[in-house]
């Protein structure tokens, strides 16, 4: 297992954020991942629109994962609509 820091943002209405950090938590404990770190970062204007909004809400994860499984959720977090944008970053050298 490899650490990661994944940032996550959602759709800045409080039901759709509540929502898809229910789908990103639940689909993390079914493929075994340890979250050693979640830090909720509040909602932020976005550089650019995305997906027609202006505001989103961040949410910030320090994980261990397989990195298999990182392809894995990167699939469905694509297809998620609460989801406006989401960053994996492999944190070992």
């Amino acid at each position: 297992m490899r650490n990661y820091e994944f940032t996550v943002i959602f759709n800045a209405n409080e039901e759709n954020t509540n929502a898809g950090l229910e789908y990103v938590t639940s689909t993390f404990a079914t493929a075994g991942v340890e979250i050693t770190k979640q830090e909720d970062m509040g909602v932020k204007y976005l550089a650019y629109d995305i997906k027609k909004q202006e505001k989103g809400h961040y949410v910030y994860f320090e994980l261990k994962a397989d990195p298999s499984a990182i392809l894995e959720f990167e699939r469905g977090f694509l297809l998620n609509s609460n989801i406006l944008k989401y960053l994996f970053v492999n944190t070992e050298k």
